[in-house]
């Protein structure tokens, strides 16, 4: 039982309803405790805890608000900014 981050890419989102989508798809997943968004980099970093969520439901979430992501726990060396 522990937090952690992950950080996920997200193509294509450049509008505030965009980011308002994925906002709200990532808050309504049991076990999120906080959430960054980046339009810049088109990222979010996600604070999650582990026994409750895992990365998996995240791009589930945001596939199902038509963008397309990638995900990276944050310390994990396929993640571009590691």
């Amino acid at each position: 039982m522990a937090i952690k981050m992950a950080k996920v890419s997200i193509e294509n989102i450049n509008d505030a309803k965009g980011l308002e989508s994925v906002t709200t798809a990532l808050q309504n997943i049991t076990g999120v405790t906080a959430i960054e968004l980046d339009a810049e980099s088109s990222t979010v970093l996600i604070a999650y805890e582990d026994t409750d969520t895992s990365i998996h439901a995240f791009t589930a979430a945001i596939s199902m608000v038509d963008y397309v992501t990638q995900p990276f726990p944050v310390d994990a060396p396929q993640n571009p900014n590691n």
